[in-house]
């Protein structure tokens, strides 16, 4: 990792020019990864092996009694910006954010099934990969981070649309959206190795309205629990999103994980979700996913692999998909 000491950095760099510079330390880490990928036998998979390279850039440093950060992360080959934020760190009030792609609010508890390596759903096709809730997303969203009384409280807010232009607003026709997340240990419960967290989020559908002809929101809910005894973590979680807008079915799921240490270096894990579309005018359909990771680790480097299946893919029935990865990871 190298570091480049002494960078002038102002709080929203040349935007703010006229403000003067502070020291600053900008710390630049990345990593390499080497994959190979075997898709389903109904899908081409051309050339199974790959590689992208990520690299992050972090800095700090104090403005006006405050602390500011600031993070990018760059991936294959400066292809573009993934990920930015901005924060202010305020002491007892808590941090203050603008996230550009990094994860805020609900969308940091999206999964928190214990896993090796990935998750149940990744790499798999379908609408419905991923963690599924997040109502504010990730792109052009305001956050608040805090803890208070032991329970962490992630706070995300969107106005209008999360899909993001070239100069970084939003453009789309939905409203805005809110959502917030709580976590917590077991030490409010005096239950050692627990962790668990809830969420809520609402997201406007804009102009559209119901069946009923009244205005309605996307609300988002998910909960989850995970117990640690010695090397073994189980956990649980369960997500739904109740869809405001015409003709798209609310989506209801379960899942659940045990990942198990081996020894310092080497894990494992086995994880399943199933996702039942509440559909308005049809039969409802449950789409089921299972997944198997391993992963080993030798200092900076890291080997990893997992094997991801599901049936009824997004709903469809007969729409089954599966997707083999193993991938080697240097970070530097």
């Amino acid at each position: 990792m190298d570091k480049l000491k002494k960078v002038g950095l102002t709080a929203l760099a040349g935007s703010l020019a006229a403000v003067s510079a502070h020291a600053a330390e900008m710390t630049v880490s990345g990593a390499t990864l080497l994959t190979y990928t075997s898709e389903d036998e109904t899908e081409t998979t051309g050339n199974p092996f790959g590689m992208k390279t990520n690299l992050g850039f972090t800095a700090s440093g104090d403005v006006n009694g405050y602390t500011v950060s600031y993070m990018q992360t760059s991936v294959d080959q400066f292809a573009g910006m993934s990920s930015a934020r901005l924060s202010v760190d305020m002491g007892d009030m808590g941090t203050i954010a603008f996230d550009q792609g990094s994860g805020s609010g609900l969308k940091t508890i999206d999964d928190k099934t214990p896993t090796a390596a990935e998750e149940v759903w990744d790499g798999l096709d379908g609408l419905t990969v991923g963690g599924l809730v997040g109502a504010a997303g990730n792109t052009g969203v305001f956050n608040y981070v805090h803890t208070i009384a032991g329970v962490g409280i992630n706070a995300a807010i969107r106005k209008g649309s999360g899909t993001a232009n070239s100069d970084g607003s939003s453009s789309g026709t939905n409203g805005g959206a809110a959502d917030i997340a709580l976590t917590g240990s077991g030490d409010l419960f005096g239950v050692d190795g627990l962790a668990w967290g809830v969420g809520y989020g609402e997201a406007e559908q804009g102009e559209q309205t119901n069946a009923a002809g009244m205005k309605s929101d996307d609300i988002h809910h998910t909960i989850f629990a995970n117990y640690s005894m010695g090397p073994a973590t189980i956990g649980y979680q369960y997500s739904d999103i109740q869809s405001g807008a015409n003709g798209t079915a609310g989506q209801l799921a379960d899942a659940w994980g045990i990942a198990f240490n081996v020894n310092d270096s080497l894990s494992v894990s086995y994880g399943e979700r199933e996702v039942e579309f509440d559909k308005a005018s049809a039969t409802n359909v449950t789409e089921k996913g299972d997944g198997i990771a391993i992963a080993y680790t030798m200092g900076s480097m890291k080997i990893a692999g997992n094997r991801n299946e599901v049936k009824n893919n997004n709903g469809t029935t007969g729409s089954d998909d599966s997707m083999t990865e193993i991938a080697l990871s240097f970070a530097f």
